[in-house]
């Protein structure tokens, strides 16, 4: 694939969809055609930009270099449907969604950790979900210096994570809450997308329950995990919790390190760490919040303690835009690795 300029279909008009369009834009992506593609014909402007999208169809895969496919999973979904036709006519796929993440012929890619796998592709490269991302993210400088034996981590996840429509109940429910004042903070929403209400709660259900009353959602956090960071011994215990925040996800993230190590030693490791970026001022009350980390592309860390009854036991505190680096930029930084690869 050794060319200037690049083919790119991006397959999806929801929340990631609109969001790997802007970071294509964004980052300057060397795009000579750009294609988009959903069920459904229609005109999209993002950010003032028109976009005409096109019925998805093998066909339109000709002459395409790099196909994003934005994440609708399942066996009725664009990548199961798709992927493997637009591999056939020549494009790399990148996938955001969970078909093809434990593949052992896929690569799972996170640029920072192991862009090197990019290599190993067979003509589809998976994205890992948005709260594995930001957690090997801020975890793997530390794990190549020291080695990381165990983690712990609890995700408080946005709305945005579960889509559009998860998006659009949280609003609609603050608005109704808003309007009653606070005398009652239960609603009933026509359009519910979540399985709980969202604003003025928390709920720990994001998924489906499976193995050992674990979701498959926090059992993402756990497979994916071993095969970023090529470390299958690591153990790994996750509890994924939804919040009323529009975007953005936050971890608390306990780890076990291998080998002794300081706390201050971890934060130079960090404040150098590609990706990372270092906001731990306590007490001053500067530490990475969703508010703040919206619409950007790094992973924020803060928060850095050392257990006060485990010796090489720590904690961080993990933000990053779920949209960008969780799910859109890192999709596209994977691209730009499949093109610095061919060169």
């Amino acid at each position: 694939m050794k060319k200037t300029k690049y083919n790119v279909a991006v397959v999806g008009a929801g929340v990631v969809g609109i969001e790997m369009l802007r970071v294509l834009k964004q980052r300057n992506f060397p795009i000579g055609e750009l294609r988009v593609f959903a069920r459904s014909s229609r005109e999209m402007d993002v950010d003032g930009q028109k976009y005409a999208v096109k019925p998805i169809s093998p066909e339109g895969f000709e002459g395409i270099d790099i196909a994003l496919f934005a994440g609708t999973e399942g066996e009725k979904g664009a990548a199961v449907t798709y992927a493997r036709e637009a591999v056939k006519r020549g494009a790399v796929v990148i996938d955001n969604g969970a078909d093809f993440r434990m593949d052992k012929n896929v690569p799972l890619v996170v640029p920072e950790v192991n862009s090197a796998d990019v290599k190993k592709h067979k003509g589809i490269i998976a994205n890992p979900n948005c709260s594995t991302i930001q957690m090997v993210v801020a975890l793997n400088p530390i794990h190549r210096k020291v080695g990381v034996k165990r983690i712990i981590v609890t995700t408080l996840q946005a709305s945005s994570g579960a889509g559009k429509g998860a998006v659009e109940q949280l609003k609609e429910e603050n608005f109704l809450i808003a309007q009653g004042g606070f005398g009652n903070v239960r609603v009933s929403v026509v359009n519910k997308s979540m399985p709980q209400q969202l604003a003025y709660n928390v709920f720990p259900h994001i998924g489906s329950f499976g193995e050992g009353d674990y979701t498959n959602e926090e059992w993402k956090l756990v497979k994916e995990t071993h095969k970023i960071m090529h470390a299958p011994r690591i153990k790994i215990s996750a509890t994924t919790v939804r919040v009323p925040v529009r975007t953005g996800h936050s971890e608390s993230v306990y780890f076990e390190a291998s080998r002794p190590i300081s706390v201050d030693k971890i934060k130079a490791i960090l404040a150098k760490a590609p990706g990372v970026v270092l906001i731990d001022e306590p007490k001053n009350n500067v530490y990475p919040m969703p508010k703040d980390v919206e619409g950007r592309d790094e992973t924020f860390v803060g928060r850095i303690r050392q257990d006060a009854f485990v010796k090489n036991g720590f904690w961080l505190w993990v933000v990053a835009d779920n949209l960008r680096k969780g799910a859109a930029t890192n999709a596209v930084q994977i691209a730009e690795c499949v093109i610095s690869s061919s060169k």
